[in-house]
């Protein structure tokens, strides 16, 4: 199971590259309409707002299964070194929060959702641009969802369940 997790994991944070990727390329595109054809692309900030949130949660499952999560170390390095019980204690905390956090998104986040795909929320103007939501809502449910089952893959992996 844990594989599993570790190959969707992965999947998520491929196509949050391939996103950076694409948003790079559709902000020198309308770079170069604004200065070369004086027509920039319609849509490119709220495709950038939309993206960035997106990117965050499909990759912040694999961020967190590289050890890449941003946090101070020192406190957990000198308690593994005097007292490696306390400290697998302490990290297990640390993912018992997250899952707590975590779980607070995912159960705010799927109203949210519903409302997006049952009303067709957009964003940009009408006549302009317009894009929906629901998929940057479902994105952040999914890496939600797999940020939690990586928080209690740690769990399972510290205790010695592999």
């Amino acid at each position: 199971m844990l594989r599993l997790l570790d190959r969707a994991t992965e999947a998520l944070n491929v196509l949050g590259s391939l996103l950076i990727l694409a948003l790079t390329l559709l902000v020198g595109v309308d770079v170069l309409g604004r200065n070369l054809a004086g027509a920039p692309l319609a849509g490119v900030p709220e495709m950038v707002t939309l993206s960035i949130v997106a990117i965050v949660f499909l990759q912040a499952p694999a961020a967190l299964r590289a050890g890449r999560f941003t946090r101070s170390d020192g406190l957990i390095e000198a308690l593994s070194r005097r007292a490696p019980g306390a400290a697998k204690a302490l990290e297990t905390g640390f993912d018992l929060a997250g899952i707590a956090i975590l779980s607070v998104i995912l159960t705010a986040t799927w109203p949210l959702f519903l409302r997006s795909w049952t009303r067709g929320d957009f964003i940009g103007a009408v006549g302009d641009f317009t894009a929906p939501t629901w998929p940057v809502k479902a994105t952040i449910l999914i890496g939600s969802a797999l940020l939690i089952l990586q928080f209690l893959a740690r769990i399972l992996r510290r205790w010695g369940a592999r």
